[in-house]
């Protein structure tokens, strides 16, 4: 269904807008409403008691002491009131329904259940820590990380003894590198043959175990946990599919994250792996906006689904509503881009990799913790990843976002600074 074709206030300026949902997608998608000059209501809601804070140091800063609620805040506590955003905390949004003039949603909250009808709905409800299907996953002292009061439980638990982290994703990795800087024993479990195996290359992946595993962090490959084993009712470690046992008084499970499509569910809409929508942010029924790490988008190079978990993505995707919404032209997408500190490995990526056809690194012997790996589809620049490489990030990030795709021998000699190589290729 297109927009203009039997939908409610298709081509007019809605009245009123609902968010479901209150972290940075969001919240930013209020504030770019408002700058735009958007008057109309608008309401974000949030089943979370707390105002809206930022998520990626709960894994950093958070656990090691050095953030607080307030500094962890979104916007300052005035700055709904300052704007006309009407943000409803500690509230679930049970149902949503199309009405002949928008939707009408079932709020459940402090105040009981009560239905508010709205003009345009956009979903940000985000995405869940995924739970382990294992015996004994679900003791207390077995935890996940995804918001401020799982990071607080982590936080808590740290010094209390080993620490065994099932998966080794960004969120796994992350945290290991924290609790080995504060001193705790730390063993990854990866059920792959290398870390991080959906989101980097093989060049990177190993860069990175060499990394964790001269932080004293023992990394398990290509193990998968069958149990989770106690004494005197308290963890005492993780058992493998070898026999071994990991001793643990934590478990931390960072098997990634699935999307929240349930009210998306409610309205018919297409999902896969989470709420798909277009270019403009559109679900399949033409009118819904979805942003953020709920939703999921069809590569135009491999016809696959593919979801993005990024302050950069939440952001773009909150710009290109604030428009679609305030009848504006959307801005331009830039090339994606991502980051992970763990420890002090610090890993930058800017495009997509998906099926490359050749990569090339660069490596510098003078400089070991320091490495950039290029990725090329039918010899064109598509993606890099940059370990410990702030300025060929940014160079590459400038390079891909202004279309420029050079080829593999334009970038392979090591011994020339990258930004020069680039300068050269745009002249």
């Amino acid at each position: 269904m297109r927009e203009s074709e039997t939908v409610p206030g298709a081509g007019t300026p809605p009245r009123s807008v609902v968010v479901v949902g209150a972290s940075h997608a969001a919240v930013h998608l209020a504030d770019r409403l408002r700058d735009m000059g958007y008057d109309g209501a608008l309401t974000l809601v949030s089943h979370e008691p707390r105002l809206p804070y930022q998520r990626p140091p709960l894994s950093k800063a958070w656990l090691k002491g050095e953030a607080t609620s307030e500094s962890l805040l979104l916007r300052d506590p005035a700055h709904y009131a300052d704007k006309d955003i009407e943000l409803v905390t500690g509230t679930r949004v049970e149902r949503v329904t199309r009405t002949p003039a928008g939707v009408r949603i079932a709020l459940t909250g402090e105040g009981g259940s009560r239905p508010r009808d709205f003009d345009r709905l956009v979903l940000a409800t985000g995405a869940r820590a995924r739970t382990l299907a294992l015996p004994g996953a679900d003791h207390p002292d077995v935890v996940r990380l995804r918001d401020l009061e799982h990071a607080s439980v982590l936080a808590e638990r740290i010094r209390k003894g080993p620490i065994a982290v099932i998966g080794g994703g960004f969120v796994g990795l992350e945290v290991a590198a924290t609790a080995r800087f504060l001193g705790a024993e730390v063993t990854v479990i990866e059920a792959g043959s290398r870390l991080l195996g959906r989101a980097v290359g093989e060049a990177t992946a190993a860069a990175l175990l060499a990394a964790h595993r001269a932080m004293q962090t023992d990394i398990v490959l290509d193990a998968q946990p069958t149990a989770i084993t106690f004494a005197d009712n308290k963890v005492r470690g993780v058992r493998l599919d070898d026999g071994r046992e990991v001793p643990a008084a934590t478990v931390l499970v960072g098997i990634g994250a699935q999307a929240r499509t349930e009210l998306a569910g409610q309205l018919g809409l297409s999902c896969a792996g989470g709420v798909v929508v277009d270019d403009r942010c559109l679900a399949s029924d033409g009118w819904t906006l979805a942003i953020g790490d709920c939703t999921t988008r069809v590569s135009p190079t491999t016809g696959r689904h593919y979801r993005l978990e990024s302050v950069d993505n939440a952001t773009t995707q909150a710009e290109v509503v604030a428009a679609v919404l305030a009848g504006s032209a959307a801005p331009t997408s830039a090339e994606p881009w991502f980051w992970s500190d763990q420890g002090d490995q610090k890993l930058q990526i800017v495009g997509l990799i998906g099926e490359y056809t050749s990569v090339v690194v660069r490596a510098d012997p003078a400089r070991p913790r320091r490495r950039v790996a290029l990725y090329f589809v039918d010899d064109s620049l598509v993606a890099a990843e940059c370990l410990n490489a702030p300025a060929d990030f940014v160079a590459l990030r400038a390079a891909l976002g202004r279309g420029y795709r050079p080829r593999p021998e334009a970038l392979s000699d090591s011994s020339i600074p990258l930004k020069q190589l680039l300068t050269a290729v745009r002249s």
